[in-house]
């Protein structure tokens, strides 16, 4: 027997693939009919589940939209507020600082009291320095006064014993020689006397300015107590000096004589130790 196809192997093999192909068809068309089953499934559950979610996210999306309107009012009442603190905050900082301001103002007017307290203190002091110094002055005023009316209960005691007139050039304040001689011998008679004073006058005659003149005059006599101190040790306090210019002139005349006659220094010693006694002139020379 001859292994091979049959002749019906032909028949069997297209009743075969007709066979498949029914078979794929049928497995198609359940495979579709699934598909559509499932993707209406799908599609209706897509919609539902859209529905819930729009039905479940909606009460939230109004409570997100309730929190933020009330977050907002929030916000702004916290700004609010903050301007609120800000406004307190600047009124109470002026407030402080209008009392530190009265504060140190009151610190100032203390500081002006205390000086002014202490000035009032420093002037009452001088007040009772110069009123103890006041008093000073008037013990030792009261002692001069003392020792001055003594001297004025004495002193008609006191006569002229002795006086030259010691003659100068015309502007000049320098002793001649002649002059200190005149001074030498009225000096010799003071060695004896305790109590005695010497005036001196200074005099100019009337040519030029009398200031000038009072100046000249007082230079002529100072030249004079110069010379009675250091030469013949006399006491200077026993000394009165005073310069009187062109005033007293011994010679009214305006010629060269009389101002030479003017231009002097009379020199007066007084003396207590003798009752009585006729004053002795010096010789008086005259420089021409």
């Amino acid at each position: 027997m001859r292994v091979g196809h049959s002749e019906n192997e032909p028949y069997r093999t297209a009743t075969g693939l007709q066979d498949s192909k029914s078979r794929f068809l049928k497995a198609m068309r359940v495979y579709l009919a699934t598909t559509c089953i499932i993707a209406g499934s799908l599609l209706a559950a897509g919609c539902a589940t859209k529905t819930y979610v729009r039905n479940t996210t909606a009460p939230i999306q109004a409570k997100v939209d309730q929190v933020g309107t009330q977050t907002t009012q929030n916000t702004q009442q916290i700004e609010d507020t903050k301007s609120q603190l800000k406004a307190v905050d600047e009124k109470a900082q002026s407030g402080i600082n209008a009392a530190q301001e009265r504060a140190a103002a009151a610190d100032q007017h203390a500081t002006a009291a205390d000086q002014h307290a202490n000035l009032a203190d420093q002037h009452a002091m001088d007040a009772m320095n110069q009123a103890k110094e006041a008093g000073n002055m008037a013990d030792a005023n009261s002692k001069d006064l003392n020792k001055l009316r003594d001297v004025v209960a004495n002193i008609d005691d006191y006569k002229i014993q002795t006086s030259a007139s010691v003659p100068f050039a015309f502007d000049r304040s320098t002793l001649s020689a002649s002059a200190k001689q005149d001074l030498d011998n009225l000096a010799s008679g003071l060695s004896a006397d305790k109590r005695f004073v010497i005036a001196v006058e200074g005099y100019t005659d009337a040519t030029g300015d009398r200031a000038y003149n009072e100046a000249l005059s007082r230079k002529r006599a100072d030249a004079v107590v110069t010379y009675l101190v250091a030469k013949h040790d006399v006491p200077i306090y026993r000394i009165h000096m005073i310069g009187l210019g062109q005033e007293k002139p011994v010679d009214e005349g305006k010629d060269r004589a009389a101002r030479a006659k003017n231009r002097r220094v009379e020199v007066k010693v007084f003396t207590a130790d003798v009752d009585s006694g006729t004053p002795t002139a010096a010789a008086t020379r005259q420089d021409q």
